[in-house]
């Protein structure tokens, strides 16, 4: 069991985010894509990129890199269907797109 004052330790460092609060910026399509771009390049996240340019602390990479896209259920059905297997397979359909991600990534870079 923890004690109150483990816990205040535990949560002291979410503090700083409590208080942090997400800024978005309108801009034109093709300022935001040099940034992004610039963001790539560095191997840094858009808003690590921002915090760049202004100067600012810029906190570590992540220790794993990852793309994300959100899947609905129907989503998994049609992709159970393009693979041919069931959309329970969820395991299954994501190593697939993996797969499926990983070779077109390799097409363009050749």
């Amino acid at each position: 069991m923890t004690t109150p004052k483990s816990d205040k330790q535990k949560w002291a460092s979410s503090n700083k985010a409590i208080k942090a609060v997400q800024v978005a910026f309108d801009m034109d399509e093709k300022l935001q894509y040099v940034i992004r771009k610039e963001a790539l390049d560095a191997g840094l996240g858009p808003s690590e990129q921002i915090r760049r340019i202004l100067e600012l602390p810029v906190t570590r990479r992540p220790k794993r890199p990852r793309l994300t896209v959100s899947l609905s259920a129907d989503d998994y059905q049609l992709l159970s269907e393009r693979y041919g297997i069931s959309p329970e397979e969820q395991l299954e359909i994501k190593k697939r797109v993996m797969q499926e991600l990983t070779n077109h990534a390799t097409q363009v870079l050749e």
